[in-house]
């Protein structure tokens, strides 16, 4: 390949896609009617033209920008047995990150499995190439994720594979045999939001190849009872302690232990001496009523037994209250069999309930929580640490048993160590595990994005940089609120930000003073309450910049930079008083617009969709709305509306993403309108089952063209969902919001798990047609290309411990359709507007789009070796012309390439 340094060469495979629809000739209205009334299987085009030389679907990849700097929630930690710097970090959202060098790099190990959410990870004491990996976050948030049982890798997480329990959902705990390969335990909590079976202790002694349940509860509660924590004494593989804990989530509440078991007390501490063939109850000295329940056993002296356990009895405990009435902190010293309660400290046990011993010394104990508690008298007195500014929110503490001193913490915020006991913490921001919950961006040259993420607030941060050290955490400003939200740059002054945090707590931010504003619409003093949901909608009108829309369980229109607001509808949600307010941090608001939607094409037409599953539009601005509700298709009736589009190009036709986990149905839906919301057709069917869409997204270019995030990856469809291929190459990982740059045609995904991802110049996507397809090759038009140097930055002198997020490749994108291989390279050249050459490039005839970038330099072939005038320089800014060469297709693009002031060309 001419000019190496020059070229980078990415391609993308679209074997299993069915074409777009055939150029249409009819008036818009009539195609519309006649979609609506026509089965979806029609929408399907059957012109497979350029596409049966094509290997397997694969995508464009899409860059990681980070950032790191604002971590997310680690659930699980594990420590290598014989290496101290090798350990392995479970996201609740973002799959398993390694380190083989005490954090200073870390590397996605878990990251191509069909589920990201890790609810527990252990490496085998007796071959620590083997690694556990539990799937399924069980700390019980409205955000968590589900699994899809067991993973075992016997190559240091290199590869994995399923070893069963499909169907738990939720994996608690895994706890290898000290000294059996083969044996493990596993602690399945079971679905957060639906009954299922698969619950309890298991245990296998065959690698994961069959489970035994060893403890659960009898039915019929034997769906509701799962088991939440395991631990094992460290001497005496046989002896086994677990918790049974009856859970379950609704969109509107928690409920746990015998609220969840109608009365009846099932939950508690069990004891096995036998490896857990058989199990007792352990009560003396332990209350009743219990619900969640954390566990550790002494290594040093395993007589020693801890438990910090959520009671009811003698009453319940507000959020901010950090104590229990009857439960808190036991200590047991003779093996479970009497406790002794040494606290009643027990802070908001469905979200933390771990409690640690040192393992040299006994009375020195933690509690997670939202600070790091510890005690050092065996838990009758506590300090509570925060640590000189570790994150809130702690989850998951793993100690060093070879050296005390050394902590490792995963909290809301990421990941700590510590070796001092905690004296001091060092953040290891070097794995990009952001939670975006939604983003924005502006015009500025390089674009910026704005973002908010769960408990790291919001932020705004270059799209790329011109310096060799890439996207670095300080190039991201923060700009405040708690669980950041929507955020919108003010188009007049794009140093102006608006932002939401939780229930609805939304501001104006100036990125060049600091200065902050509250412009959160109220009601006066005894008036009904608006009810605002953790991530209420804030969208900005295309059609005047000077009006946002904001949603709570009703929609305003705020004008004058949030400074004015006009309420314009009613409530509306399904207004059930029996589900909309429950006690707590505000995430259980329930009956709310949760999405809204302007068309572009139409002025004052807004749908609106709420988390109890309504619909509504309105044609004037909120004058009057219409009720859709009762023409979703019934599957979907009462299921929470996740996101609604509008068309970029048709006011009848709208897009409804449908998520309806929190139902406990996993099918995808995405329904599409083309008559104004009178009927609907699902276009997901093809999507994988088990795997519901978040969020969806028109091209504003080509109406063919959609794009879904779902909780497990990013899909495209050039078809309009007849069928749906993965884009960008993303780990798997909620892709919680999507966004295309109106002027750069970049993709962006913001996802829940591993922060921001771009796709670079979408447009070949957006030309994608069945004529297009059908061509041996094809040039895509080229985006304009700026020369600039990068800046050297710290460059190959900081070191390897630095996050860096990827710039896009230097200079021009060169896209291009193969539509079968003949066996011949795909020739580019590129030429002056004086037809003289000045770089060649090479790529290899692929089937599919190809891409590859010119560096704006003179490719080496076309370089004097010696006395030359340098191949550093670029060329003169001006028109070229780039031809593509492919057996006997030729085909040309224009390219306008612009040249940074003050740069010397050739």
């Amino acid at each position: 390949m001419h000019g190496s340094s020059a070229v980078a060469f990415l391609c993308l495979s679209l074997a299993a896609l069915h074409p777009l629809d055939a150029q249409e000739t009819k008036p818009k209205k009539a195609r519309e009617k006649a979609r609506a009334e026509t089965p979806r299987t029609a929408l399907v085009a059957s012109d497979t033209s350029g596409l049966d030389s094509l290997t397997a679907p694969a995508a464009l990849k899409a860059r990681s920008i980070g950032p790191a700097t604002m971590g997310g929630r680690v659930a699980a930690i594990a420590m290598h047995p014989t290496d101290p710097w090798t350990y392995y970090v479970g996201l609740g959202t973002g799959g398993i990150m390694k380190t083989a060098d005490n954090g200073g790099t870390f590397q996605g190990v878990f990251q191509d499995e069909p589920v990201a959410a890790i609810g527990a990870l252990a490496v085998s004491p007796a071959d620590p190439k083997i690694v556990w990996a539990g799937t399924g976050e069980a700390n019980d948030r409205n955000s968590s994720s589900w699994g899809d049982g067991v993973y075992r890798s016997t190559d240091e997480g290199k590869s994995w594979t399923n070893v069963g329990l499909r169907q738990s959902k939720t994996i608690a705990d895994v706890i290898p045999h000290p000294t059996d390969p083969n044996t493990a335990w596993v602690a399945a909590v079971g679905d957060l939001w639906t009954p299922n079976a698969e619950r309890g202790c298991y245990k296998t002694t065959d690698a994961g190849k069959s489970w035994k349940l060893v403890l659960g509860a009898a039915a019929p509660f034997n769906d509701r009872v799962g088991c939440g924590e395991m631990v094992i004494d460290p001497g005496n593989p046989d002896v086994l302690y677990a918790a049974l804990y009856a859970r379950r989530r609704f969109p509107w509440r928690f409920i746990s232990g015998v609220n969840a078991t109608d009365g009846k007390d099932l939950g508690g501490i069990y004891k096995s001496s036998d490896g857990g063939g058989t199990w007792k109850k352990l009560t003396a000295g332990l209350p009743g009523r219990t619900q969640r329940v954390g566990l550790a056993v002494h290594a040093k002296n395993p007589q020693v037994v801890y438990a910090i356990v959520q009671s009811d009895e003698g009453g319940t405990s507000s959020i901010d209250d950090g104590h229990s009435k009857a439960g808190g902190v036991f200590r047991s010293e003779n093996g479970g069999e009497s406790w002794t309660r040494m606290s009643t400290l027990n802070p908001r046990p469905f979200y933390f309930s771990k409690i640690r011993v040192d393992p040299a010394n006994d009375q020195l104990i933690y509690v997670l929580g939202y600070a790091l508690h510890v005690s050092e008298d065996g838990g009758k007195t506590w300090r509570e640490d925060r640590f000189k500014n570790v994150h809130p929110d702690n989850h998951a503490l793993e100690i060093d048993p070879r050296w005390p001193k050394r902590l490792l913490l995963g909290t809301d915020g990421g990941l700590y160590q510590s070796v001092d006991g905690g004296g001091g913490w060092e953040f290891q921001n070097r794995f990009a595990g952001g939670e975006f919950y939604r983003i924005n961006v502006d015009m500025s040259q390089p674009y910026r994005i704005c973002g908010g993420l769960q408990d790291n607030t919001n932020w705004v941060g270059p799209s790329r940089t011109y310096t060799k050290d890439g996207i670095q955490n300080g190039d991201w400003i923060q700009i405040g609120g708690g669980d950041g939200s929507y955020c919108v740059f003010d188009p007049a002054d794009s140093n102006i930000v608006y932002a939401e945090s939780q229930q609805g707590f939304i501001f104006r931010f100036g990125l060049l003073h600091g200065q902050e504003k509250s412009i959160k619409p109220e009601p006066t003093e005894g008036s009904p309450t608006f009810r605002y949901h953790w991530n209420s909608p804030l969208i900005q009108s295309v059609h005047d910049p000077k009006v946002m829309y904001y949603g709570a369980d009703r929609v305003f229109r705020l004008t004058d930079r949030g400074r004015s607001w006009q309420q314009i509808s009613e409530d509306l949600s399904t207004r059930d008083l029996t589900r909309m307010t429950a006690v707590g941090s505000g995430a259980e608001e329930f009956g709310v617009v949760y999405t809204l939607a302007e068309s572009p094409v139409k002025q004052g037409l807004l749908w609106a969709g709420t988390d109890d599953g309504k619909v509504w539009k309105t044609e004037n601005d909120g004058g009057s709305w219409t009720d859709l509700t009762a023409s979703l298709p019934a599957a979907v009736k009462g299921v929470w509306i996740s996101r609604i589009e509008a068309s970029h190009h048709d006011p009848l036709v709208a897009y409804v993403a449908v998520d309806g986990h929190r139902s406990g149905k996993y099918t995808p839906w995405l329904l599409r309108t083309a008559d104004g919301g009178k009927s609907w057709q699902n276009i997901a069917a093809s999507l994988p089952e088990g795997e519901p869409v978040k969020v969806a997204r028109e091209d504003p270019k080509n109406p063919s063209l959609l794009f879904a995030g779902t909780e497990f990856g990013l899909w495209a469809s050039v078809d309009r969902g007849g069928r749906w291929f993965k884009v960008g190459k993303l780990p798997t990982v909620a892709v919680d919001d999507i966004l295309i740059h109106s002027r750069d045609h970049d993709l962006l995904a913001a996802t829940h798990g591993r922060s921001i991802y771009v796709v670079d110049d979408i447009r070949p996507l957006q030309e994608l047609t069945p004529q297009v397809r059908r061509k041996p090759a094809h040039l895509f038009p080229v985006r304009p290309a700026l020369g600039r140097y990068l800046l050297p930055g710290w460059g190959e002198w900081s070191g390897t411990a630095v996050f860096k997020g990827e710039n896009p490749p230097e200079g021009a994108l060169i896209t291009f359709w193969v539509g079968r291989y003949s066996g011949d390279e795909v020739k580019i050249a590129i030429t002056n507007s004086k037809d003289q050459p000045v770089a060649n490039l090479t790529a290899p005839g692929t089937p599919g789009l190809n891409r590859v970038s010119w560096n704006l330099k003179p490719s080496k072939d076309l370089l004097i070796e010696y006395g030359g005038e340098g191949p550093d320089k670029f060329v003169p800014a001006g028109e070229y012309t780039v031809s593509l060469n492919y057996g006997d297709v030729t085909e040309k693009q224009t390219l306008r390439v612009d040249i940074a002031p003050g740069i010397e060309t050739r």
